[in-house]
């Protein structure tokens, strides 16, 4: 898999020093309460996993699955809900763990399908922060990187379901997805 990497982009040791830190801030911002981190499968399982043992509060975690990617390597477009929360979230706070925010079109309409369900809040958490021109208005609430509109790999990001185990985030080979 390294052989595929045109650079690493953020080793793991940055990973864990940013993830530490959006750890530290979730804990201050959320004094007192018990959020629900909202884990956006399969991409966000590596971050969510490290993240929750940085949050220094009684969290609850959930998983939904919405796809819009495929084996692609650009959105679809089109973002289907193809596993849905198991917790009732009325009046809960709720933090999405995204692994990558880039055309916004997966986490807008997670958030918004969310939104209909009552909760006190709702937060977007994200390991990457791609500076791209974005389908939707969408900001990240917590982010640990931004990123240049670049073909990523690594730390849960996947291209295909190969390169999720990598431990640090890298810049997958032009050839590889172009093929």
């Amino acid at each position: 898999m390294n052989k595929d990497i045109e650079r690493i982009l953020h080793s793991e040791e940055d990973i864990k020093a940013a993830v530490k830190q959006i750890g530290t801030q979730i804990t201050a911002d959320y004094a007192g309460k018990a959020p629900l981190l909202v884990g956006i499968l399969k991409g966000s399982v590596v971050f969510m996993a490290d993240l929750m043992r940085e949050i220094d509060l009684n969290c609850d975690i959930d998983f939904m699955v919405a796809k819009s990617y495929g084996n692609a390597a650009v959105s679809s477009g089109n973002v289907k809900i193809i596993k849905d929360l198991d917790t009732d979230v009325t009046g809960r706070d709720l933090i999405i763990v995204e692994d990558i925010l880039d055309s916004a079109r997966t986490l807008y309409s997670v958030r918004n399908y969310l939104m209909q369900k009552n909760p006190a809040s709702v937060k977007i958490c994200t390991l990457l922060d791609k500076k791209v021109e974005r389908a939707f208005d969408l900001k990240a609430d917590y982010k640990c990187f931004d990123i240049e509109n670049e073909f990523v790999v690594g730390y849960g990001l996947d291209y295909a379901e190969k390169y999720r185990c990598l431990p640090y985030v890298g810049v997958l080979k032009r050839e590889v997805y172009e093929k």
